[in-house]
């Protein structure tokens, strides 16, 4: 077999994978305005006393990939309690609606009740007066979501701003089965017992938690943003090592620059990275427990709201985790995939190059072989429309193989926050710009 035949054996491999990962997660179905029906409503709840916002664009403000089901919730899940989720946005806007995951649930998740409000501290629970908004799902306060399935709340009208914390809360009163979640949220959020969605103080919320639970998306209604920019990536871009409630990881510091800078696209970043993430391999089960790249790009890039572009910083865990992928070229062609894909929704690509991990456990020459036989193939432009060069500015200048020590959080392999915001500083925000390239 020739090495252009292999390739193209390659390419179709990895085109089955994909078509064949996007038909597992049951989404909800769209309508006209750009929201989604919700599956199965309960009764009918007062009217919403801030109606939603008429005029706008929906952006994405904040968001996570659903990542496995959290150990220990496989029998009850949170049956009995109230779950309130801190999140930060990106941007801000008129009106709000959440999306509420059940994609690792095993029976339908009952959710009774649901609010959104302002936080009103930095990592509080309590609420800003007179922000607390009741959510409803096609105008029911309660909503029942099927295993594997999400759904988009009603739009609540309430003034978000950018840069600031916000409380979803959701009560489920009976036994749910595996809780959806995403683990390395570096976030505190809270959980209380019985229905205290619509609890301004916060005093019950004497549980800690350290995951965020059921929520994947927040999207605002925007006046002043044009889209979304969606970062998808592995733990670098989770910000596993930044510190805890700081909002520290590089996505953070780009939307600051996003939001502030002249010239710069007014995009809502909204961060879809998966520690231990990989480009070709799924994690165990069915749905995958940290799905491959491949198998979750629809899910999470292409189905975002607004997206008009895309930041993919993939490869280190294919090349770094057991099985090892020692042929760089497949690595490349499984990132030209996911560059394909979003060309075919005319989003823009940006990719980045694979930061040194010299130093860290498991760390030798064959893998920084591959390592630069990727990011070798990055830098010649034909792989993605722009490309963020992180390895040149995070590199030992003496060691090019590991991190700079001031830009390493200790394992060699993660950042620390000075390394995120050189991350975000280095990246070029013009490169967000632009059509698609029609073929690299």
């Amino acid at each position: 077999m020739t090495k252009r035949h292999g390739y193209a054996l390659l390419a179709a491999v990895i085109a089955v994978i994909v078509v064949i990962s996007a038909g597992i997660y049951v989404g909800v179905a769209g309508t006209d305005d750009g929201s989604r029906d919700t599956i199965s409503a309960g009764p009918r709840g007062p009217r919403n006393s801030a109606d939603p916002a008429s005029s706008g664009t929906w952006v994405g403000s904040w968001s996570a990939s659903p990542a496995g089901f959290e150990p220990g919730t496989e029998r009850k899940g949170f049956a009995g309690r109230s779950i309130r989720n801190v999140v930060h946005t990106s941007v801000g806007g008129e009106s709000a609606r959440i999306t509420l995951s059940n994609l690792y649930g095993t029976t339908p998740l009952s959710v009774t009740h649901a609010s959104i409000a302002l936080a009103s501290a930095s990592n509080a629970p309590a609420v800003v007066p007179g922000t607390l908004r009741r959510l409803t799902f096609n105008g029911n306060t309660s909503v029942l979501i099927p295993p594997g399935a999400q759904v988009m709340s009603d739009a609540a009208r309430l003034r978000v701003p950018h840069d600031a914390d916000l409380l979803v809360t959701t009560y489920s009163p009976t036994p749910s089965g595996p809780v959806t979640y995403h683990p390395h949220a570096r976030q505190i959020s809270y959980v209380a017992e019985g229905d205290r969605t619509e609890d301004p103080a916060g005093d019950a919320y004497t549980e800690q938690s350290p995951f965020w639970r059921y929520l994947s998306a927040v999207d605002v209604l925007s006046n002043e943003t044009d889209g979304t920019v969606v970062v998808f990536g592995d733990s670098i871009t989770d910000g596993i090592s930044s510190t805890m409630g700081a909002n520290r990881r590089w996505t953070d510091v780009l939307a600051d620059r996003l939001r502030t800078e002249s010239g710069a696209p007014r995009y809502g970043v909204v961060n879809q990275g998966i520690s231990g993430n990989r480009i070709l391999s799924d994690g165990r089960g069915r749905p995958a427990a940290n799905p491959s790249g491949l198998s979750r790009f629809d899910r999470d890039v292409l189905n975002r709201t607004g997206v008009k572009a895309v930041v993919i910083a993939l490869g280190v865990n294919d090349i770094l985790r057991n099985p090892h992928q020692n042929n760089s070229d497949r690595i490349v062609e499984g990132l030209r995939e996911l560059t394909r894909q979003a060309h075919t929704r005319g989003l823009r690509v940006v990719g980045a190059t694979v930061m040194p991990f010299g130093g860290h456990r498991g760390y030798g020459p064959a893998l920084e072989a591959v390592r630069q036989g990727v990011n070798e193939q990055i830098r010649s432009g034909k792989v993605f429309d722009e490309v963020v060069d992180f390895d040149r500015a995070l590199r030992d200048p003496y060691d090019p193989r590991k991190l700079r020590e001031r830009y390493d959080s200790g394992d060699h392999l993660h950042p620390s926050d000075a390394g995120f915001r050189a991350m975000a500083e280095t990246f070029n925000p013009a490169h967000l710009k632009g059509s698609a390239a029609a073929e690299l």
